[in-house]
């Protein structure tokens, strides 16, 4: 067992505790929970630093602000994010988070300002949590919200837990609609809306263009599946795995490219008749696969950037100060999951062909060995049940 894997037995330490200013502006002062109130301790998969975590004893999170939901969770899953926390690469994820920003979950308790929920209630926990009320929020980018974004996992303890604290609660999470697939809806809290909006709409795909997504993992599938909203003629996988690509040719790709060999760029070349794709998606994070999108992208496209990067990567202004291009970048904002919701509602949209594997909140240490080595694994999403 590696020391990654271990599984760490550590002290307990206090609730998070993001100071009211950053986590609750604007909400009242006291919660006045509604619902269950007294503490308890649960299970929490727990950052401790570039390359450790650990399986650990937690205290149950308390409400914080009036606008709280204590919400009890039932399946999550784990994110590439989640990786790039581990390798280090997200600097405000600090040592002793509880990481994870998705799943589904039942409401425990409430705070005196919460409407929309109550106790018992089925809901979708999205990952970016939204006081729908700052500037950024009234302009649709809730993930740059004040008083909120992407804090789950984060900023503050996530939803890799027993239990996790809501932050928004009205304007976070979404209801369960009866009879919904819940491990379906588990993909809604994030990749679904990130390949969808950071992929395809800022991509600006449209019906008979052409679309390279470089990477054929859980979010270049997602922009994949979502991609196909807009009935572009073509749509080109790219990666080094020919099992993952094979899955992508499942889910609707019309051609597939494996880029082990470094000549996927004149691959693209070839299939466009010369031309390059209007749109290239990055999908995974790393500079040669954004390198290899500029590569590709022909005359007027967009280049829009999903992945997380972790370091720097080269702009090749050289070659591209002619060629009309747009280049974009986006933190999801989740404006579109009620749309989504809609879609997989009515079959048109079926999420869970992207889970691979299950396991328990125990196995969670073995979850996230089986998720880090998924071209061996052939992982693509998998799901955690919690309770």
């Amino acid at each position: 067992m590696t020391q990654l894997d271990a599984v760490i037995e550590l002290p307990k330490r206090p609730n998070d505790s993001r100071t009211p200013s950053a986590a609750s502006a604007g909400a009242d002062a006291s919660p006045e929970p509604r619902g269950p109130i007294h503490q308890e301790t649960m299970k929490a998969l727990v950052y401790r630093g570039p390359g450790l975590k650990a399986l650990e004893e937690h205290a149950k999170p308390v409400l914080q602000a009036a606008s709280d939901a204590i919400v009890k969770i039932t399946k999550t899953t784990i994110c590439g994010t989640d990786l790039h926390i581990l390798k280090g690469d997200v600097a405000t994820c600090a040592p002793g988070r509880i990481l994870g920003h998705e799943g589904v979950g039942i409401v425990d308790s409430v705070g005196a300002g919460v409407t929309l929920f109550r106790p018992g209630d089925r809901v979708l926990i999205s990952c970016i949590s939204s006081c729908a009320k700052c500037e950024y929020c009234r302009r649709g980018m809730y993930s740059h919200c004040t008083t909120g974004g992407w804090i789950l996992g984060n900023e503050i303890d996530g939803t890799q837990a027993e239990f996790v604290r809501t932050p928004h609660a009205d304007t976070s999470l979404y209801p369960i609609p009866e009879g919904a697939d819940e491990e379906a809806l588990v993909m809604l809290s994030d990749i679904l809306p990130t390949g969808f909006e950071c992929g395809v709409l800022n991509g600006k795909v449209a019906p008979g263009s052409t679309v390279a997504i470089v990477g054929s993992g859980p979010i270049g599938l997602a922009a994949l599946l979502t991609a196909q909203f807009y009935s572009p003629a073509q749509i080109i996988m790219i990666d080094v795995d020919d099992g993952r690509l094979e899955i992508a040719r499942q889910f609707g790709a019309t051609d597939t490219i494996n880029s082990a060999d470094g000549k996927a760029a004149a691959k693209v070349n070839a299939l466009t008749a010369g031309r390059g794709v209007d749109t290239a998606i990055e999908a995974v994070g790393v500079p040669a696969t954004f390198v290899l999108c500029q590569d590709i992208v022909g005359a007027g496209g967009v280049i829009a950037n999903v992945g997380v990067h972790g370091q720097k990567v080269d702009l090749h202004l050289e070659g591209l100060w002619s060629k009309n291009i747009a280049i974009t970048t986006r933190l999801v904002d989740t404006v579109t999951t009620p749309m989504l919701l809609k879609t997989v509602q009515s079959k048109k949209l079926d999420p869970a062909r992207l889970i691979t594997h299950r396991f328990k909140l125990d196995q969670i240490i073995d979850a996230y060995d089986t998720f880090s080595r998924a071209a061996e694994t052939k992982a693509l999403k998998v799901i955690i049940e919690a309770s």
